[in-house]
């Protein structure tokens, strides 16, 4: 099926050159703000973070009287990109220089890494320690907290931290900013956890100067990439018989097969990467020193070489990844299987698909998966993300779950769209107003931020918080109904998740965030045509003049229209009842008695009459309430037929 979303940028070269002092666009946004002391840069893969470290740590311990840096990541492969680098030749006044003992990203147990913490920080001599997260853990358990005195602490990946009291990390770094007079950088691509815990809480997170930069500004800047397309490909019965549709082995693919706990699993992870490469040709033979499997194509003899991450024997493994972190040629690899790895913090700029297999249902390991795809290289002039997910089978009890990952999937879909997209500025349009500013557009009735926390929250935080919306359940049983009210969504149900989200804020702070999420989500759900001096823009099917937009008129569209079209599009109209059926059962309160009573009293009848079934988007109340006598009784027909042994 065709992409979802399709962008096209301008390849401006401007987020990958460097200034003066060796630094790409994202990184000098970084080194403005050195001298605050809780830094948190949301920017997205590839755009430089490691590197921006490192400039800002060097600052740090040079020039603001800090006497240590010490850099956690998530995983050990995440460590060679804060390795020893020359940053002088380009510009910078010292280099990222530190004894490769205090590299403790390397195998072994956590008892004598926790000894090697300690001995860092007793020796006045050494400055740079790079740690894994569970590391930072354990030493902390180990240590004076007055240790971290003086110190910067970089946190990467930082969506692994979180305001549950269960979350470790969250909770040493809590810690770390109350009792000690430590700076933490903290560093994510994206800042939204796939769950309803905060990463932080309001008081702390305020306490954060924040630096953002887009993905919009990382891919416009981009000399290479051109086009980036993300779709999703929906299939019946088992994911292995429907992956050669789309798997496509003249393109350097990256595809994640499903988490053996997924539906879509064949519980047998060995055997589906088997299965894979059974289709894609025959095993010649598999390197001993490398561990890269060499399959000779079916279709025309081609040898493509292959990475199995999926296995996880550690001899193996380890193999195959010292391979893939050494490798800097376009022939090196040809396709990447995984499961759990080469997610966050892999790099393999020459990657021109991300394929993945089955829902995923956090919105940072989607956007983490695409970041692996769109790596400028000289390979490739366009990045694809491809989701290939179950479609819905109405028969089967598992129908609500594969309904709800569904409408996740298209959701998801519609956010990275409004991700990739410029952004425009909005402001209140008034009377007297002169001609608009470039970038910027003007809406009668609009209310701009009146305080410092709304003005942050819309400039740092809106696509994580319209990623919260989209990913609550009751917006996601609107997104099939045709028929659900704009206004009730823009008006009730958005203000509430915000005020959720955010539970220190007014009223009329809520308000103007509101505001700012609908136009937002209208705006870059629709499209701007320019037709003479005049800019049109398409909203609910329509094209409006911009000069007329008022806040009213914007409250009136339903906001995720698109992915009920995407919805309509990508199924048959069968299914389509299915899934809204399936929607409604969930919310109906009906007894057995009473469904069978107006099943066999009243249903009937009406059929006869009308020639047709009861609308559930009736007006008449007792014919809605037959209608959802109706979706009762057959989602109860489903449940028991899914039931009966065969």
């Amino acid at each position: 099926m065709p992409n979802l979303v399709d962008v096209t940028y301008a390849q401006t070269g401007e987020s990958t050159s460097t200034n003066n002092m060796g630094m790409r666009e994202m990184q000098a946004c970084a080194y403005a703000e050195r001298n605050a002391q809780y830094l948190l840069l949301k920017a997205p893969p590839a755009s430089g973070k490691s590197r921006a470290l490192m400039f800002l740590g060097l600052d740090k311990l040079f020039n603001q009287g800090l006497k240590k840096v010490i850099v956690a990541v998530p995983e050990r492969s995440i460590g060679a990109s804060f390795d020893c680098t020359n940053l002088t030749d380009y510009g910078f006044f010292a280099d990222w220089d530190f004894n490769t003992d205090y590299n403790l990203c390397t195998p072994g147990g956590e008892t004598s890494k926790v000894g090697a913490f300690k001995n860092f920080l007793n020796d006045d001599n050494e400055t740079i320690l790079i740690c894994t997260h569970a590391t930072l853990r354990f030493a902390f358990d180990a240590v004076d907290e007055s240790v971290f005195n003086n110190t910067l602490l970089a946190i990467d990946e930082f969506h692994h931290v979180s305001a549950d009291v269960d979350n470790r990390l969250g909770e040493v770094l809590r810690s770390i900013i109350n009792n000690t007079t430590a700076h933490i950088i903290a560093m994510t691509g994206s800042y939204f956890r796939g769950d309803s815990i905060p990463v932080l809480l309001p008081e702390d997170e305020a306490r954060f100067t924040k630096v953002t930069y887009n993905y919009y500004q990382q891919l416009n800047g981009y000399t290479h990439l051109k086009t980036l397309g993300i779709g999703y490909h929906f299939y019946q019965g088992r994911y292995l018989s429907a992956i050669k549709e789309v798997l496509d082995t003249d393109k350097k693919t990256i595809l994640h097969i499903p988490n053996v706990n997924a539906g879509e699993s064949t519980k047998d992870k060995h055997n589906e990467v088997d299965t894979i490469l059974d289709g894609i040709g025959t095993v010649t033979h598999q390197d001993p020193d490398s561990g890269v499997i060499f399959v000779k194509r079916h279709d025309d003899g081609r040898i493509i070489k292959i990475a199995d991450l999926v296995n996880d024997n550690p001899k193996d493994r380890d193999k195959i990844v010292a391979y893939l972190r050494q490798m800097n040629d376009v022939d090196g690899m040809d396709l990447i299987i995984a499961l759990g790895m080469a997610k966050e913090g892999f790099d393999w700029p020459f990657c021109e698909h991300a394929l993945t297999v089955g829902y995923r249902g956090s919105l940072t390991e989607i956007i983490q998966i695409i970041g692996r795809a769109t790596r400028d290289s000289n390979n490739k002039t366009h990045a694809q993300f491809t989701n290939l997910i179950a479609q819905p089978d109405a028969a089967d009890d598992q129908v609500k779950l594969s309904v709800n990952n569904m409408l996740k999937a298209i959701t998801v879909s519609l956010l990275m769209e409004q991700v990739l997209a410029p952004n425009f500025k909005f402001k209140t349009k008034r009377f007297d107003d002169e001609e608009d500013e470039i970038g910027t557009i003007k809406i009668r009735g609009f209310k701009e931020p009146s305080s410092k926390r709304v003005k942050d929250i819309v400039e740092s935080d809106l696509n994580d918080l319209k990623a919260a919306i989209l990913q609550d359940p009751k917006i996601l049983q609107a997104l099939p109904g045709e028929f659900i009210d704009p206004e009730v969504i823009n008006k009730v149900m958005i203000p509430k998740i915000i005020q959720t989200k955010y539970p220190d804020l007014s009223a009329d702070e809520i308000e103007e965030i509101r505001q700012h999420v609908v136009v937002d989500s209208v705006i870059k759900n629709g499209e701007i045509k320019e037709v003479g001096n005049q800019r049109f823009v398409r909203m609910a099917g329509k094209f409006v003049n911009i000069e007329d937009l008022h806040i009213d008129l914007i409250d009136k569209v339903n906001p995720f229209q698109k992915a009920f079209e995407v919805l309509s599009k990508s199924v048959t109209a069968k299914l389509l009842k299915v899934i809204q059926e399936t929607i409604d059962a969930g919310r109906i309160k009906m007894t057995d008695e009473e469904a069978v009573i107006l099943y066999r009293d009243k249903i009937g009848g009406f059929v006869k009459t009308h020639g047709r079934e009861p609308n559930i988007n009736a007006a008449d109340p007792l014919e809605r309430r037959m209608a959802e006598a109706l979706i009762y009784l057959r989602n109860k027909k489903r449940q028991q037929a899914s039931e009966s042994p065969e």
